[in-house]
């Protein structure tokens, strides 16, 4: 074990000591901070301990491109384990949504190790299963707060399975004596206590993310319901062209889906694009995932966002309504326009998709070529989030953005929302 837990950074390993002793708890961290990997590396000490048993993991995340990121994730750092999706989506590994097939799949080859990728919605067809889960990690714990999700975490609470929430955005209830008191993050009969929280200023010292810095971007168009996917279309055109970086990676978040596809297919956006050498990629849940005007499947998207992400001879847009805020690791985005106005903690997690450290940086770091936190030796400086200011409706976007930057990034409070 000793491989991994040696590269972990100091709040990392916070957070990994803290979950050799707890059976439950909380582990709150920016995005961009390395969760996942403090999962990894708790997951290798568990099945790296002797004696030996065979161990049932299971990893529990908000949507299916999100279950199969995490999925490659920990296959390539843990090998010689078995693994099983319960979701609906596609992957190459065992999949089933049937609880008695994976109750099946967990009594074959019993000499192995098991991995469970499932999500929020799929959850409770593994917990009806004969499978005996020995710990149980939770991605984007927030989630879990939800009414509709709240049983199946409260059930794994139930059962006492060892059990560790991660988020860089947690949800609390206002009031012990509120209706959804049960469900607020700060129930530490259902969460555990707080293993780890850390400030997202002591992540930017150590060269782990960046500054976010919001641009506005200002226009005189009148933007109404009938023209939005138009103006829509114009505004990012004339942001685009603005961009002096060299092969800008762009994620552009659509006010609705229906906005968004209706400038994919009403406008000149495409075709536009494309004059630039812009590669465009866009996914929704209503109308799949498509590259270059090819639909292809999720997993071939997400392969190739990371690869076309850590090519620094790649440019491309990649337009989404929500399902690309959350979790997703793109390596290498450069920018994020925002369309649309968000909550809270979706705004937190949009803002942090562009705040990853390059990754000729983080080597650099590594390598002692650049201390960390000098920002202007950094191959990318910040994280840029543009912000078309059309009217009130671009200028109360503009606002809450810098507003949630200077609470997170400059006062170093955790963005927080309620049940």
């Amino acid at each position: 074990m000793d491989s991994l837990k040696d590269t972990l950074r100091p709040h990392q390993l916070r957070a990994y000591d803290k979950m050799t002793t707890e059976k439950s708890g909380q582990i709150i961290v920016p995005t961009g901070g390395g969760k996942t990997f403090i999962m990894i590396a708790d997951c290798d000490r568990i099945l790296s301990q002797t004696p030996r048993k065979t161990q049932t993991i299971v990893i529990v995340a908000p949507r299916i491109l999100l279950a199969n990121q995490l999925s490659n994730e920990f296959e390539s750092a843990i090998p010689n384990v078995q693994i099983a999706h319960v979701h609906s989506g596609e992957t190459h590994h065992f999949s089933t949504t049937n609880h008695q097939e994976l109750t099946h799949w967990s009594c074959t080859n019993p000499q192995y190790d098991k991995l469970i990728f499932t999500t929020y919605h799929s959850l409770h067809r593994v917990l009806d299963s004969m499978v005996n889960i020995d710990r149980i990690y939770f991605d984007e714990a927030h989630n879990g707060t939800s009414k509709v999700f709240f049983e199946q975490v409260k059930r794994v609470a139930k059962y006492q399975i060892p059990r560790y929430f991660f988020t860089a955005t947690p949800r609390i209830s206002r009031s012990k004596n509120s209706i959804s008191a049960e469900r607020g993050m700060n129930n530490a009969e259902i969460y555990g206590e707080k293993l780890e929280e850390t400030a997202a200023k002591e992540l930017i010292d150590s060269g782990t993310i960046l500054y976010p810095k919001v641009i506005p971007f200002k226009t005189d168009r009148e933007r109404t319901k009938l023209n939005a996917h138009e103006i829509d279309c114009d505004n990012l055109k004339d942001i685009i062209t603005s961009l002096t970086d060299n092969n800008p990676k762009v994620l552009v978040s659509a006010p609705t889906t229906r906005i968004l596809w209706n400038m994919l297919t009403q406008t000149d956006i495409r075709s536009w694009l494309y004059s630039q050498q812009y590669n465009i990629m866009h996914i929704t849940s209503k109308h799949g995932a498509v590259i270059n005007g090819k639909k292809v499947g999720r997993e071939k998207f997400f392969q190739t966002l990371t690869d076309w992400g850590k090519d620094d001879t790649k440019k491309f847009v990649i337009f989404h309504y929500s399902i690309l805020s959350e979790g997703i690791n793109v390596p290498g985005l450069t920018h994020s326009v925002m369309l649309r106005n968000l909550p809270t903690i979706e705004m937190a997690q949009t803002i942090g998709r562009v705040i990853r450290i390059h990754e000729k940086d983080r080597v650099s770091m590594k390598e002692g070529k650049i201390p960390a936190g000098q920002y202007n030796l950094y191959h990318k400086s910040f994280g840029q989030i543009v912000v078309p200011m059309t009217g009130k409706y671009g200028e109360r976007i503009a606002k809450r953005l810098q507003s949630i930057v200077s609470y997170i990034f400059i006062e170093g409070i955790p963005p927080r929302a309620y049940v």
